[in-house]
């Protein structure tokens, strides 16, 4: 692990440090080719949890597991490029996904959505640190503790002096050896385990849900939640749309596509690991799912290939970390400091000094997080859920001219207010109000396959695919769906933002010149023709 991430550090002494400034720094200049770009969002997009939650879905739901973990995921990728194009075209030159927001609406929208960042991308930085704890700890005689901290310094030390340029540098190589060693590892456990014949003989160590590829069980657990969780996770991470505004503009389209195909073929090959840990009878250590692959690599691999699975994680997991160090930097550096403290004067250097004062603090955190060893799944599926409510306010102010500050801020707070009573069960989920918040998540689902149709079809296609999928959901969720509280919560999400943006923006429309993002929007080193959010003819009246 030493040896890893000092070979890392070496790789990142090749940046050219008499060219750092603040835009480098967060958005590598925002010309990062097509090659360099698709490894990256590929190695953002598989953390940690990409492992270990891929193997508990195979292990726990059988055949349906890798599918509904692996391909959901890889298909937001695909599915949000659409809208990546259309933020990218309003603002070529932004940094943050908030500055856009502020851009459009002001600092209490875009702090809104830098403060879910934030908590976003400090649990993605625990989450990372967990999993190296626990590798550590399984792997080899030195405790939890001593894991979480080698990852936490390892990290910070390589990404520490470049940021983003760092990380995007040495995901390249990150993922070049995952998609090596893990062509070869899986096959190889395959065999180990006894090869095809001898699983196919074990299949009826399955249950009857397991062994069922349209298991009903394993879409309402796992396969919807996920689904709807990713399409959040995706719009509303920095750490996506820091490479949305890095890579040259006409390659967004390839490395989205690059990226989706990569993403499926790890991560459901990784869920493969856990559905023959089921076949094969094997018990958790300690009733910890995140044990299994661990337990799967040390019980049938031999030692070097052990050390190879080791880097595999360990790059997996870095690669991330270090994407959410970057993000975090570029929060603070635009979203808190550079539009809300300066308000468009910015000192590229205190930004400097901020972003890398950022990524210690955040290290720290992540590492004092990371001793409570919580559950990677549950985080997951409540980061996205989080995120959800952001989901349709951003989307519609990029295309809807009448979306007002009042109305993005109202519909995200609403929004959460009735996924936390949902989730945390502050209300009886029986009677009226069942079927209210049932209703409501037959919008929200309404809501994702309109959005998903809108992005590839139009807006007319989209809002009728929208509108059948709502009624739909609502024929047969209604006395149902209050059974599963995850994913009742997080399309609960998704349709009260939705239909309390909607209803304000029809009764308070605003009438914003979407030209107006670009103007207010730019490079902190040459900021002397940017707008302040305030100024400008046509801004929300």
């Amino acid at each position: 692990m030493v040896g890893f991430y000092l070979a890392t550090f070496l790789i990142t002494l090749m940046i050219n440090r008499k060219d750092q400034d603040a835009d480098s720094y967060m958005v590598s200049g925002h010309n990062i080719g097509y090659g360099i770009s698709a490894a990256s969002m590929t190695a953002t997009w598989i953390w940690a949890a990409s492992f270990y939650a891929a193997a508990t879905s195979g292990f726990t739901y059988g055949l349906s597991g890798p599918l509904h973990y692996g391909l959901w995921g890889a298909l937001m990728i695909l599915f949000i490029y659409p809208f990546g194009v259309r933020i990218r075209k309003l603002a070529p030159q932004a940094h943050t996904l908030g500055e856009v927001i502020n851009a459009r609406h002001g600092s209490s929208s875009q702090l809104i959505l830098a403060v879910s960042n934030l908590l976003g991308s400090l649990i993605s930085l625990m989450v990372n640190f967990t999993a190296a704890g626990a590798l550590v700890s399984v792997l080899s005689p030195l405790s939890f503790q001593h894991g979480v901290l080698m990852a936490g310094f390892g990290v910070l030390a390589y990404t520490f002096w470049s940021g983003f340029r760092a990380s995007v540098l040495t995901d390249v190589t990150q993922v070049v050896a995952m998609i090596a060693i893990a062509v070869v590892i899986i096959p190889m456990v395959l065999f180990a385990m006894g090869g095809p014949e001898v699983l196919i003989d074990n299949m009826s160590a399955l249950t009857t849900e397991q062994a069922d590829l349209f298991s009903t069980t394993a879409i309402l657990e796992q396969g919807a939640p996920f689904f709807v969780a990713v399409l959040a996770y995706a719009i509303g991470n920095q750490t996506i749309s820091q490479r949305l505004f890095a890579v040259r503009q006409d390659l967004i389209k390839p490395t989205f596509i690059t990226a989706t195909i990569s993403y499926g073929a790890i991560v459901i090959g990784l869920g493969m690991i856990g559905l023959m840990a089921a076949i094969n009878g094997l018990e958790p250590l300690n009733g910890d799912t995140n044990n299994i692959i661990p337990q799967v690599v040390s019980s049938y691999l031999s030692p070097v290939m052990i050390g190879l699975f080791f880097i595999l994680v360990i790059g997996s997991l870095s690669s991330t970390a270090d994407s959410d160090l970057a993000a975090l930097s570029a929060i603070v550096m635009t979203d808190i400091y550079g539009t809300n403290i300066a308000k468009g004067r910015a000192d590229p250097r205190r930004m400097l000094f901020l972003g890398r004062l950022t990524m210690v603090v955040a290290t720290t955190l992540g590492i004092v997080m990371a001793s409570f060893s919580l559950n990677i799944l549950v985080m997951l599926v409540f980061v996205g859920a989080l995120w959800g409510t952001v989901v349709f306010p951003v989307i519609a102010s990029m295309y809807w001219r009448r979306v007002s500050n009042t109305a993005f801020t109202t519909a995200v707070l609403t929004g959460f207010a009735c996924f936390c009573l949902v989730r945390f069960e502050l209300l009886p989920m029986t009677g009226a109000i069942a079927v209210l918040f049932e209703l409501l998540a037959s919008l929200g689902g309404g809501v994702v396959i309109g959005l998903m149709t809108s992005g590839f079809l139009g807006k007319q296609a989209g809002l009728i695919a929208g509108l059948l999928a709502a009624l739909t959901l609502a024929v047969f969720c209604v006395d149902f769906l209050r059974d599963y509280t995850v994913l009742l919560s997080s399309l609960v999400a998704y349709g009260v933002s939705t239909l309390v943006c909607t209803g304000i923006s029809l009764a308070k429309p605003a009438n914003f010149d979407f030209k107006l993002i670009q103007q207010r929007t730019g490079n902190f080193n040459h900021q002397s023709a940017m707008l302040s959010p305030s100024e400008g003819v046509g801004s929300e009246q």
